[in-house]
């Protein structure tokens, strides 16, 4: 199921769909369920940032990858030609709260650069075929976040 749906994920159709319908779902499952249902991929986890311009708490689902005791996001928004608005967040505030699975803690952002993008670019596309379909769709050079414990910052 979860292979169908990372396939119909990565139709230009099923990227909206799953931005518009099952992101916004998941903003809802993974606090209600303590992170362990989502519609998103196995390892999806919410992240919570400070609005770039509001301030407001803005809540976003997203697949992620381990890099260690740190956290892979990749601002892809289905191979859309601009960043998602949580990229932006982020830039502005990097300090953000994730939940995944029954953990909910803090976290610091930034950018992954050079040799490490492209290793944790890699490692996401292995585990999510899709984000080889949104790199192809795009001209941009889709970001990839490190979420890092504070401490370790």
């Amino acid at each position: 199921m979860e292979r169908n749906g990372e396939a119909l994920a990565g139709s230009k159709l099923g990227g909206i769909v799953y931005h518009r319908v099952c992101c916004p779902v998941d903003r809802v499952l993974i606090p209600l369920t303590k992170g362990r249902v989502s519609l998103g991929p196995a390892d999806t986890l919410l992240l919570t940032t400070r609005g770039a311009r509001s301030g407001k708490r803005r809540f976003a689902a997203l697949a992620f990858v381990r890099a260690g005791d740190d956290l892979a996001v990749i601002a892809s928004k289905g191979g859309a030609p601009r960043h998602p608005g949580w990229y932006h967040n982020l830039v502005a505030d990097p300090r953000v709260t994730v939940q995944y699975r029954d953990v909910v803690e803090e976290r610091v952002a930034r950018e992954a650069k050079g040799e490490e993008r492209e290793r944790l670019f890699a490692q996401a596309k292995s585990l999510y075929s899709t984000y080889a379909a949104y790199e192809r769709r795009t001209s941009r050079t889709i970001p990839v976040l490190v979420l890092s414990r504070p401490d370790s910052v």
